[in-house]
């Protein structure tokens, strides 16, 4: 039971994952392929917390509380969640902004009839 509770995460992650890629190939509006693209990068924030998940892990601060053989999760998955959250809300802004830059200088948010160049 516990080694199928183990691959819970990782599947939860996969599917996160596979939502958000599937809003974005479906997607018929730039914010709405925005918001699954941010969907798709939380799929990763999950799957860095289940590498880093230790059953009976404590927070890693070694001290007087911290006794050797303890097991402790890992800092640096920790680090890299944080990291991962930092670009993710970046790289979704920065979408959002060019997208309002398309909407002004198009007028429209659609793929489709954006595919035509004009100038």
């Amino acid at each position: 039971m516990t080694a199928v509770l183990g691959y819970y995460p990782y599947a939860v992650a996969g599917a996160i994952v596979l939502l958000g890629l599937v809003g974005i190939a479906i997607s018929r509006d730039l914010v709405h392929a925005v918001v699954c693209l941010s969907v798709c990068q939380s799929g990763t924030y999950v799957f860095l917390l289940a590498v880093g998940f230790q059953y009976g892990g404590v927070a890693p601060i070694f001290g007087s509380t911290v006794h050797r053989g303890t097991p402790v999760v890992d800092p640096v998955v920790q680090a890299l969640s944080l990291t991962d959250i930092v670009v993710s809300a970046a790289v979704t802004s920065m979408l959002l902004a060019l997208v309002i830059q398309i909407a002004k200088r198009r007028g429209t948010v659609d793929p489709d009839e954006l595919r035509s160049l004009k100038g």
